[in-house]
C-alpha cells in the first residue's frame, strides 16, 4: 500500500463534496478535509433550506469546531443536495452525511453512484448491504474488493459506495483485531456514547448536563451485528457475515461531549496473557502510508484510571483507540476502550476508507479540470 500512497501524491487531488454540510458529522469532515494531501474540499451541499446560501449563512450559530471556518468555504455558496446532477458534475468523491430516511439516503447516495461520483457514505442505510464495503481500514481493508463486485451488478460506471461502520463498534473492534488469533468466541460490552453522537451540543442538548440515558433507539443491534460484518468474508454475491463471536451490547448516552467508552469482556478459545495481549496491541500495524492513518491505531494505557475522554479522546488527532484496565481471569479478558466517535469513529474513519480506496486505484478522477 506504501507504493501506492507515495505515487497518489505526484498527482492532481480529487475534489470533494459534502452532502449534509451543516451538520456534526459535515463540521468534522470540514476538519479531516481541509489541509489534505490527496483531497480537494470544492463543494458544500446540504438540504434545499440551506441552498443558495453562503455556508456561513447556512451554519447561522451552529460551527462547533474548536477552529475558525475556513474562510474559502464559509464563503462557498451551497448546493442542494437533491440537485445530483449539478453536485456531481463538480466533484470525484462525495462523503454523505446527511439527516434523512433511510429510503431517502438509499435513494440519494444511489443516484449519486450513478452520476459517476464516488460515495463514502456516514450514514447506515447501506451498511447491511452485502454488496456494500462497511469499512474499518484497521480491520476489513480486504473489503474494498467488493467495489468492481458492486459496480457490475449496480451499473455504477465510474461511481461507487462503500460505508462506514457505527461509532459505536470502532473502539472494541479495532482493539479486538489483533486478538482474533486466539479465537474469539464472544463479546459483552456496556458502551457510554457521547453526545455529539446525536449531533448535539450541551448548549443544544441542555438537558443533557448531569445525565444518564439508558436507551439510545437501534444502536444495541447496531453494535451486535455490524462487527460481524466487518470480520465476514467476501463470497460471490458480496460480503457473508461471521456467525461469531456472539455479541451482547449495552449502549447509554452519557454527560460527556466527545469519546465513546466501551466496556468489553471478551471470551477466547484459547485465552491470551495479559503480556500477549499487551504486545499485540503495541505492535499493531495498519494502513501506514495514508495520510489520515494514525502512527499506532491502539495506544495501551497503564494508568489504572485511563483512558478518559478529556485525557485521550484527542489521541492522534481523534484518530487512535485508546485501551487501559486490562484484566484476564476465568471470566476472560476485559478491558476499557476509547475512541472519539466524531472523528474515528465518523468523519476520520469515512476519509481513511476513501484513502483506502484511492491508494487501490479504485477511485476514479471524471475530470483533472478544477469545478
Amino acid at each position: 500500500m506504501m507504493q501506492d500512497a507515495k505515487s497518489q501524491q505526484s498527482q492532481e487531488k480529487y475534489r470533494v463534496g459534502i452532502v449534509g454540510a451543516t451538520g456534526m458529522v459535515g463540521q468534522q469532515l470540514i476538519r479531516m478535509l481541509k489541509d489534505h494531501p490527496w483531497l480537494e474540499l470544492t463543494t458544500l451541499a446540504a438540504s434545499g433550506n440551506s441552498a443558495g446560501k453562503t455556508y456561513r449563512e447556512a451554519l447561522g450559530d451552529r460551527w462547533c469546531m474548536e477552529f475558525p471556518l475556513p474562510e474559502k468555504l464559509a464563503n462557498l455558496k451551497v448546493k442542494n443536495a437533491d440537485d445530483v446532477k449539478e453536485v456531481a458534475a463538480e466533484v470525484d468523491i462525495v462523503f454523505s452525511a446527511v439527516s434523512a430516511t433511510k429510503e431517502e439516503v438509499l435513494r440519494l447516495e444511489h443516484a449519486y453512484a450513478l452520476a459517476g461520483v464516488f460515495v463514502t457514505s456516514c450514514n447506515s442505510a447501506y451498511r447491511m448491504d452485502p454488496l456494500v464495503p462497511m469499512l474499518i481500514p484497521a480491520a476489513n481493508s480486504h473489503h474494498v474488493e467488493l467495489i468492481e463486485m458492486q459496480r457490475k451488478a449496480r451499473g455504477y460506471k465510474d461511481g461507487a459506495i462503500i460505508v462506514k461502520c457505527n461509532c459505536s463498534i470502532q473502539s472494541y473492534v479495532i482493539a479486538l483485531e489483533p486478538l482474533r488469533e486466539f479465537g474469539l468466541k464472544q463479546i459483552f460490552v456496556h458502551s457510554e456514547q457521547a453526545i455529539s453522537g446525536a449531533g448535539k451540543t450541551f448548549k443544544t442538548w441542555p438537558e443533557m448536563n448531569n445525565n444518564v440515558i439508558p436507551l439510545i433507539n437501534g444502536e444495541e443491534q447496531k453494535s451486535e451485528i455490524e462487527p460481524l460484518k466487518v470480520w465476514g468474508r467476501v463470497e460471490g454475491d458480496g460480503v457473508v457475515s461471521a456467525k461469531e463471536p456472539k455479541i451482547r451490547a449495552k449502549c447509554v448516552r452519557v454527560a460527556v461531549q466527545d469519546g465513546h467508552t466501551a466496556y468489553v469482556t471478551a471470551t477466547f478459545e484459547k485465552t491470551p496473557t495479559v503480556e500477549q495481549i499487551i504486545e499485540r496491541w503495541q505492535n499493531f500495524k495498519r494502513c501506514e502510508g495514508l495520510p489520515s492513518a494514525p502512527k499506532n491505531f491502539i495506544h495501551y494505557l497503564s494508568e489504572p484510571d485511563r483512558p478518559q475522554p478529556q485525557l485521550d479522546v484527542m489521541t492522534e488527532n481523534g484518530m487512535a483507540v485508546s485501551v487501559g484496565q486490562l484484566k484476564v481471569d476465568e471470566y476472560g479478558v476485559s478491558f476499557t476502550a476509547l475512541s472519539h466517535n466524531a472523528i474515528l469513529g465518523a468523519a476520520g474513519g469515512a476519509v481513511l476508507a476513501t484513502e483506502l480506496a484511492i491508494a487501490k486505484k479504485l477511485v476514479r478522477q471524471k475530470s483533472l479540470a478544477t469545478a
